[in-house]
Formats: C-alpha cells, structure tokens, sequence
C-alpha cells in the first residue's frame, strides 16, 4: 500500500483498494505491473537529444530522417510530446524540459535542463523554436525564461495560441481564456 501511494493522487484509501485488489482479484495482473515497472526503470532512459523518455540512447523520433530538423518544440513533459504528435500538426523535433520553473518547489533552470535546451537551440541546425509549455503561472514563467535566453540569437520564438477550444460554446468559457481569445484574433 505505501509503494501504491507514490503515485500522484494516489492516497491511502485508494492505495488499499489497488492493493488488495491486486492480491485478491488480479494476482497475474499484479505481477505483469512489478514485471512491467522493473523492465522500465531498468530499460528507459533519457533520448541524448530531445531528453523524453526512450530504450535506446535516441528516441524514434529524433531517429526518424523524415522530421523537420529546423523546428524545436520546447514542452514540459513527455506526455505533452505524445498530445502534440497526436495532433498530426507539428513534423519538427522536441525537447522535453521534464518539468517547469517553480522556484518556490526549488526548481530552477539547471533542474530542467534549460543550458541543454539553449545548446540544442543553437546548434546552427535549429531555426524556430515554439514554446509549447502549459498557461500556467510556472508554465508562462518558463516560456519568458527561455525567450529571454535565445532573444538575442538569429532564432525566430514563437509560443503556441491559446484561446476558445475548439467546439466551445462562449458562454461555457472563462473570462480569461475569452480575453486572451479576443487580444489574439486574427484575420478570417
């Protein structure tokens, strides 16, 4: 029960439930979960290149010749990666930052890696970089951190949009998100 509640929003009620269901109702279950989480701490690393999540020392996309190697985008986590590749609308490559600035947690540039972010940017290969981390306040922090250390290098920064989701209704949508929908219009 205590391994069960490392896991985010995992509390102890819920940690006891897992568990002894897995021990009363699921015991094949519960050992391919040990089998499959030895095998991933043992076998994933970091891609030398974007740092998501691989098995081998380059991911498949950072592999793959059929990616746009002048674009980078910059997000927080893996599965930001994996929402941005089900889009179908970016071809470029990425770097995952594994997290975002947060100082009161202690989080720093070092800790997510921005020097190697700013290497990658610089690499002469690079010629957009798009700031894809969340609108969030730790989120915007660290897309203003990075265009502050690339502003001043032959780079174009750009940051996604935000705004109305697709099938919104105005009338469902925050006052926020409305008045950052209406700064940002374009043309039609």
């Amino acid at each position: 029960m205590e391994a069960l509640r490392c896991l985010p929003g995992v509390g102890p009620k819920a940690a006891q439930r897992m568990a002894y269901y897995l021990l009363q109702r699921d015991r094949p279950g519960a050992e391919r979960l040990a089998q499959a989480l030895g095998n991933a701490v043992q076998y994933i690393r970091r891609c030398v290149s974007c740092n998501s999540f691989t098995e081998e020392s380059l991911c498949e996309l950072c592999a793959s010749s059929k990616r746009e190697v002048s674009q980078l985008c910059v997000v927080e986590t893996p599965a930001d990666l994996l929402m941005m590749e089900q889009t179908l609308a970016y071809k470029g490559l990425y770097f995952v930052l594994m997290g975002r600035l947060s100082p009161l947690d202690g989080i720093g540039p070092r800790e997510i890696g921005l020097e190697v972010l700013q290497k990658r940017a610089l690499n002469g290969l690079v010629k957009e970089v798009i700031v894809a981390t969340n609108f969030t306040n730790e989120g915007e922090a660290t897309a203003h951190y990075i265009g502050e250390i690339l502003k001043d290098h032959d780079i174009k920064l750009t940051r996604i949009a935000r705004g109305v989701p697709v099938g919104g209704e105005l009338e469902y949508v925050d006052a926020g998100t409305l008045a950052q929908a209406m700064v940002e219009r374009r043309l039609v």
